[in-house]
């Protein structure tokens, strides 16, 4: 077995959900095992982005001992057009 974290935050709330896996389980089914696809409707496993210690990662790839899961929000705004929008401004 080995021991990983689940993480989800909102603006307003962070939980992070401790789950004992067995060798070899993936990224995906850390995510089902621990309850957050229950306890947040909006996330939609289909288009879920998620990552390891914060570097992306594919919901196939195996845990380790120790991995921190992080589920990630899509964005509100592409950091590319709201740079272009605030340079407008600027003139």
């Amino acid at each position: 077995m080995v021991n990983v974290e689940v993480a989800y935050a909102k603006p307003e709330q962070q939980v992070i959900v401790t789950v004992a896996m067995e060798e070899g389980a993936t990224v995906e089914a850390a995510i089902k095992t621990s309850g957050l696809l229950e306890l947040f409707p909006e996330i939609v496993l289909s288009e879920l982005k998620a990552g390891i210690f914060g570097v992306a990662c594919k919901l196939d790839q195996p845990v380790r001992e120790g991995d921190r899961i992080e589920i990630y929000r899509p964005l509100v705004h592409d950091p590319k057009e709201a740079r272009r929008q605030r340079a407008l401004k600027g003139f």
